[in-house]
């Protein structure tokens, strides 16, 4: 035994050196900001020259000059496309602001009411069996595989039979129903699929506390459903708010009943020489709802994701 063994020393100058870390340079990291500053430039280039279009004159909005700032900056296209303009210089258009509201009080009900619907079926679907209960969820979710152009000519007759009958409005109430209808398969299969990742020890709970079906939806199913009625109501809420095909055939007036869709088609294209400063403006105000939807809901919205919402 030696003796810096029995005294319990050592020689510092037998110790192996510490690694020193690599002082290169990390052009890994390079590389990854490099491309992310790509990519965000990409998808900013439309913003930007929508944004600086929009406070452009008449004279200055041209093709020719998009990517270039205005020689004077004014605020009259956003008053135009807010307001409205009947003569002058930038012809008859049509105000986004009744538009804008229109377009809410027919996405709002449709979202609600399809999630809740959709909840409902996903909760019978994939917890209370009953004969035959995969025909019925395959059926349910072919509706989501339909293009809408094939069943628009029978589903436009279907409509004007129902508000000739049934005395349905025309415009923003029946465009609620198409949505809520036309809502029902997607939100179905992320609640069932939602559904099925809960444990069924909650099940059997309520059960054998004497709850039937109902009530244990209502007690136990929908307070830990929040993740996934956030993530179908920004879904149904962003589809109905960018809807043009159904809003084209079934919105009806373009300055009095049609929502925010048809409204903007018809600033575009309303007159012979097209307000490029107006389009642009409006076409910004058109998407502020679903930028501050995503805003303050976005989190949650992944976190529903994440939480096996969409989980097959």
């Amino acid at each position: 035994m030696t003796t810096t063994a029995l005294t319990g020393h050592f020689d510092a100058t037998k110790v192996p050196e510490a690694k020193k870390p690599n002082a290169g340079f990390d052009w890994g990291r390079l590389i990854r900001y490099g491309l992310l500053l790509l990519f965000l430039v990409i998808v900013l280039i439309p913003v930007y020259v929508l944004l600086v279009t929009s406070f452009k004159g008449v004279g200055d909005a041209d093709p020719s000059r998009a990517w270039l700032p205005p020689q004077e900056w004014t605020l009259e296209n956003w008053k135009v496309a807010l307001l409205g303009s009947k003569s002058g210089e930038y012809g008859k258009i049509f105000p986004v602001l009744p538009a804008l509201g229109r377009t809410l009080a027919m996405v709002v009900p449709a979202a609600i009411i399809s999630s809740f619907l959709g909840s409902m079926n996903g909760f019978v679907l994939a917890r209370w069996r009953f004969p035959y209960a995969n025909v019925v969820f395959t059926l349910i979710l072919f509706g989501m595989f339909i293009p809408y152009q094939a069943v628009m000519v029978p589903l436009y007759k279907i409509m004007i039979q129902m508000q000739s009958n049934w005395g349905l409005p025309s415009g923003i109430p029946t465009l609620a129903l198409l949505h809520i209808i036309y809502g029902i398969p997607i939100t179905t299969l992320i609640f069932r699929n939602y559904y099925q990742s809960v444990p069924q020890e909650l099940m059997e709970a309520s059960r054998v506390d004497g709850a039937g079906m109902i009530r244990t939806y209502v007690s136990v199913v929908l307070p830990i459903s929040i993740p996934s009625f956030v993530v179908v109501l920004i879904w149904q809420f962003t589809s109905a708010w960018n809807d043009f095909l159904f809003a084209s055939f079934f919105g009806g007036n373009a300055e009095t009943q049609a929502p925010v869709t048809v409204t903007l088609n018809a600033i575009a294209h309303g007159s012979m020489m097209t307000n490029y400063g107006v389009s642009m403006a409006a076409a910004l105000l058109a998407s502020v709802p679903t930028l501050v939807v995503y805003i303050f809901l976005g989190k949650y919205f992944v976190g529903g994701l994440m939480s096996g919402s969409v989980k097959g």
